[in-house]
C-alpha cells in the first residue's frame, strides 16, 4: 500500500522526522515500511522561466533560438518545439540539470550555443512516453526562477507499506496514522465527520432490503441530490494518484478517497438506473449475467452476492460495480453505498471470476462493520466540502445484530511472564489505551477493528511491539534436562556458521515463504513449487525451491540502506515436491552473497576455505555458462565425487537490475548434503621434513581451451612419492605462442622423506610428467 506521508501528517504531527527514522520506527513496531520514495529526487536544477524572444535558427529550418528569463539570468536555448510563443512560462533545465531522461549540458546545436533545455511533462517524468506533443506551458501568473519541484508540488515523500492479512485496519490512512501516533508517542488527531444535510427524506429516494444478512451484516446508504459532476480539486487528485489510483470525477474520486482514508470500500450509483428506487442485496441467480465497470460480462452463480434493484443486478458486492449504474457526466442524483460483506464470500467470488480490486482485497480480510457508517458520513462531508451536491436528510442503515466487543482478562504479571521482562502496569495501560483498547480493571475491551486480538498473548504482543523488541534483553532458556550432544549434521551446520563468520560474513535468516515472482526476477523458468493453502499474501504464497532470491533481496535491502558493502550467508532450507505421503522434500543449501570489495576470486576463496574446513582439498572445477542467474563469463561449478556441489560466480547483470542492486554482486550456492557426504573429519599429522627440496620450473604451450585443473590432474595422477607440491606462477598469451594458444608455467617441488634426492631421480619423474602432458593435453614444452 502506497501513501504520501503528508496524508499521515493530517492526523499525526511527523514534521521533522526523517524518512529513515520513520521507516525504522514503524517497522520495529510491527508495521513494515518497505521504502520511502522522495518524489522529484531525479529532478535537479530545473526552474520556471519566461520566454522573452523567439528567433529563427540561422542554419536549421526546424529549430528556433529562444531567450529565456530564469530569474537570475537570461539564457539562450535552441529548441525544436512548436507549441510555445513569446511571453509563455515554461520549465527550464539549466546547464548541469538532472532529469529522468539524463543530465543536461551546455552545447551547440547546428552552430548556435544552447545553455539548457525547455521541458515537456514527459521529460520531467510527469507523463508517459509518447503522450506529450510539445513543451509544458505553465500559467501566466507563474513566478520566474522558482524551483519546478516546489512550484508543481513534486516534493512529496511516498511510503510503501507491507500490511499483513490479519491487520485490515492498517489498509487505511487512519489505521496507519494511529500506529504512527502510538509508535512515535504523538497525539492522534482524529475528528468525527460532520454531515450538513439539506432537507428532504432519504426514504423518498431509495429503500433497501437485505435478503442474506449472513453475507451482508450491514448495509448503509445516503442520497445526494443536485450533483455537479466534474473534476476533483488538484489536492484530492494528487493524493489519489500518489496512492496509485487514477482520478475519474469528483463523485467516484470521493469514494476512492474514503476507501484509502478509512479503509472502507464504497460505491456510488446513479439513482436513475435503480429501478423501483429499491436496492436488494441478494445472492445471484445461477447463470445470471452482469457487465461490470471494466466492460466484461460476468456469469454468476448462487454463491455470488450481488447488489440488485427491482429488476436486475447492478453491482457485484464488495468487488466491482455494474456498468449499468455507473456515474455519468449528466448524473444528478447519487446513492452512496457503504456496506460490510462476508470476507470468505468476497474472496471466493473474486478468485472464481479472476477479479482482484482494491475493494475486494480489503473485504476479503474481514472489515469492521462499525466503520461503514463513519466512512459514509466522511463521503458526504467531502461532497459538501467540494460543493459537489446536496446531502438529503436521513440515512438508511440495515444492520444485523452486532457482536459485542471481545473482552480479554488483563493481568500485567502474566504479560510480563510471557515476555520475560518487567514492564510497569501504567505503561501497559497507556499503550493499550493509545491503541484504542479500553482497560476496565482486570479486563480489556478490544476495539471492533482489531479482530486479530483474541487472547492474552495478543495483548502481550501489543505491549511488546510498542515497548520495543530491541529493548527486550536476550535471556538463556531455563529448564531441567539431561546433558545432550549434537549429531554429525548439527555439528556440520555449526562448522559452516563458525567458518563463515570467522571469514567476516554475517548470517541472515529469511522466510521460506516467497512470491512466485522471484523466478521472473531470477530470470529462470518457474519450477513445480508447493503453494501455501492459506497464505498471508502473494509475497509469501509458495515454498521456496532456491534461497538465492532471498539472499539477493537481503543484498538489495543493504544497498538501499546505503551500506557500502555486504557479506552475507544463510544455511537455508528449500522445499520440493515428490516426498512420501505428499510431504515436501527438504534440502539444505549454503548461500553466500556479497557486494563491495570483492570479486570472483574473493568469493571463490571463501568457498575454498569452507571446503577446507570440511577436510575437502580436491574438487573438479568447470566453467558454467548456462545458468541464467549467473554471469556466463564469470561463473564456475565445483564438483565433488563427480556431483555438482557448488555454483559460484558473479550475478547476471539483468538479475541484479531486477533486484535493484547496482554494484557487482557475487553469489555461491553449496549443496549442504553433498558437503556433508564428502566431509573428512579424520586428520593425519606428519613430522616436518629433514631433507631439502629440489624445485623445477616447467613451462608448456597448450590450447587456450585447456584449464589449469586439467594440467594439475596430470600432476596429481602421475604423482610419485617424491613430488611434494606444485604451484602455478605464470600464464601468458601473445603472438610469441601463437593464436588460440597460451603458455602456462608451474613450479614443482620434489622431496624425499628418507634422503636427499639426486638430479637423476627428479629428472625421471619430470620426464614422465612431460610425457603425460604431451599425450593427454597435446602440450608442448616451452624452452
Amino acid at each position: 500500500m502506497k501513501l504520501p506521508l503528508s496524508w499521515i501528517q493530517d492526523y499525526v504531527d511527523i514534521e521533522g522526522i526523517t524518512p529513515r527514522e520513520y521507516q525504522g520506527a514503524l517497522t520495529m513496531s510491527g508495521t513494515m515500511v518497505e521504502g520511502i520514495l522522495q518524489q522529484g529526487e531525479n529532478i535537479q536544477n530545473v526552474v520556471t522561466g519566461k520566454i522573452l524572444k523567439i528567433e529563427a535558427h540561422p542554419d536549421a529550418d526546424k529549430l528556433v533560438v529562444c531567450q529565456v528569463d530564469v530569474g537570475d539570468e537570461t539564457v539562450q536555448i535552441v529548441t525544436g518545439a512548436k507549441n510555445m510563443k513569446e511571453g509563455d512560462f515554461v520549465p527550464v533545465a539549466k546547464d548541469g540539470a538532472i532529469l529522468p531522461v539524463g543530465k543536461i549540458k551546455k552545447g551547440k546545436l547546428r552552430g548556435v550555443e544552447s545553455c539548457g533545455m525547455m521541458c515537456s511533462e514527459e521529460e520531467l517524468g510527469l507523463a508517459e512516453e509518447g503522450t506529450c506533443d510539445g513543451l509544458m506551458i505553465l500559467p501566466k501568473d507563474t513566478p520566474i526562477g522558482m524551483d519546478i519541484r516546489d512550484y508543481l508540488g513534486l516534493n512529496e515523500k511516498i511510503a510503501e507499506f507491507e500490511i499483513t492479512s490479519n491487520r485490515p485496519d492498517c489498509l487505511s490512512v487512519i489505521g496507519l496514522a494511529r500506529e504512527t501516533a502510538v509508535t512515535l508517542g504523538k497525539p492522534f488527531n482524529f475528528k468525527k465527520p460532520a454531515v450538513t444535510q439539506s432537507g428532504g427524506d432519504v426514504n423518498d429516494y431509495i429503500s433497501v432490503e437485505v435478503l442474506d444478512s449472513e453475507l451482508c451484516p450491514r448495509y448503509c446508504c445516503r442520497a445526494v441530490r443536485n450533483v455537479k459532476i466534474g473534476p476533483s480539486p488538484a489536492w484530492l487528485q494528487k493524493r489519489l494518484e500518489l496512492s496509485g489510483i487514477r482520478a475519474i470525477n469528483n463523485i467516484v474520486d470521493i469514494t476512492n478517497y474514503v476507501m484509502l482514508e478509512y479503509g472502507q470500500p464504497m460505491h456510488a450509483f446513479d439513482r436513475r438506473d435503480i429501478s423501483s428506487s429499491k436496492i436488494v442485496v441478494r445472492r445471484a441467480k445461477d447463470g445470471e449475467v452482469l457487465t461490470t465497470l471494466d466492460g466484461i460480462e460476468r456469469k454468476l452463480s448462487n454463491k455470488d452476492l450481488v447488489i440488485a434493484d427491482g429488476e436486475k443486478a447492478i453491482g457485484l458486492a464488495g468487488v466491482m460495480g455494474g456498468e449499468n449504474s455507473e456515474i455519468k457526466e449528466d448524473t444528478t442524483d447519487v446513492i452512496f453505498e457503504s456496506a460490510n460483506f462476508n470476507g470468505v464470500s468476497i474472496r471466493n467470488t473474486s478468485k472464481k471470476l479472476g477479479i482482484r480490486t482494491e475493494s475486494s482485497s480489503r473485504f476479503e480480510k474481514g472489515l469492521d462493520p462499525n466503520n461503514a457508517m463513519a466512512a459514509l458520513d466522511r463521503a458526504c462531508e467531502l461532497v459538501a466540502l467540494l460543493n459537489a451536491g446536496e446531502i438529503v436528510s436521513g440515512v438508511i442503515d440495515v444492520c444485523a445484530q452486532m457482536k459485542p466487543n471481545r473482552e480479554i482478562p488483563f493481568n500485567p504479571d502474566n504479560i510480563n511472564r510471557i515476555l520475560g521482562i518487567s514492564i510497569d502496569r501504567d505503561f501497559m495501560v497507556e499503550t493499550l489505551t493509545a491503541l484504542e483498547f479500553k482497560v476496565e480493571g482486570d479486563r480489556v475491551v478490544v476495539p471492533s477493528f482489531r479482530g486479530d486480538v483474541e487472547g492474552e498473548a495478543d495483548l502481550a504482543e501489543e505491549v511488546a511491539r510498542m515497548y520495543g523488541y530491541n529493548n527486550i534483553p536476550s535471556t538463556l532458556l531455563k529448564g531441567e534436562t539431561t546433558m545432550g550432544g549434537k549429531n554429525k549434521k548439527q555439528m556440520a551446520e555449526d562448522l559452516v556458521k563458525d567458518t563463515l563468520v570467522s571469514l567476516g560474513l554475517y548470517e541472515i535468516m529469511t522466510y521460506s515463504f516467497v512470491s512466485p515472482k522471484i523466478y521472473e526476477k531470477l530470470n529462470i523458468p518457474k519450477p513445480d513449487y508447493i503453494e501455501i493453502s492459506n497464505p498471508l499474501g502473494e509475497e509469501h504464497s509458495i515454498m521456496r525451491t532456491t534461497a538465492v532470491a532471498s539472499a539477493l533481496e537481503a543484498l538489495a535491502t543493504n544497498y538501499n540502506q546505503r551500506n557500502d558493502e555486504a557479506f552475507l550467508f544463510e544455511l537455508a532450507t528449500t522445499y520440493h515436491k515428490g516426498g512420501e505421503d505428499a510431504l515436501a522434500i527438504e534440502k539444505q543449501e549454503v548461500v553466500i552473497a556479497m557486494y563491495g570489495d570483492v570479486d570472483f576470486y574473493g568469493i571463490k576463496g571463501v568457498v575454498e576455505q569452507l571446503l577446507e574446513a570440511f577436510g575437502i582439498t580436491y574438487y573438479d572445477i568447470v566453467p558454467e555458462t548456462e545458468n541464467p542467474i549467473f554471469h556466463p563469463g564469470q561463473t564456475a561449478v565445483m564438483k565433488l565425487k563427480n556431483k555438482p556441489a557448488v555454483t559460484v560466480g558473479r550475478v547476471h547483470p539483468l538479475v541484479q537490475k531486477n533486484f535493484g542492486i547496482v554494484p557487482d554482486a557475487y553469489v555461491a550456492v553449496l549443496d549442504f548434503d553433498i558437503l556433508l557426504e564428502c566431509q573428512r573429519t579424520d586428520k593425519k599429522y606428519k613430522q616436518l621434513p629433514k631433507y631439502p627440496a629440489i624445485t623445477r620450473d616447467i613451462a608448456m604451450v597448450v590450447s587456450d581451451e585447456i584449464n589449469v585443473r586439467q594440467i594439475e590432474d596430470v600432476f596429481r595422477k602421475t604423482r610419485s612419492n617424491i613430488l611434494e607440491s606444485y604451484e602455478l606462477f605464470d600464464v601468458y598469451k601473445g603472438k610469441q605462442v601463437g593464436e588460440g594458444l597460451k603458455s602456462v608455467a608451474y613450479s614443482l617441488s620434489f622431496r624425499a622423506a628418507d634422503k636427499t634426492l639426486t638430479d637423476d631421480e627428479v629428472n625421471t619423474v619430470m620426464e614422465n610428467i612431460i610425457s603425460e602432458l604431451e599425450k593427454k593435453l597435446n602440450a608442448k614444452l616451452r624452452l
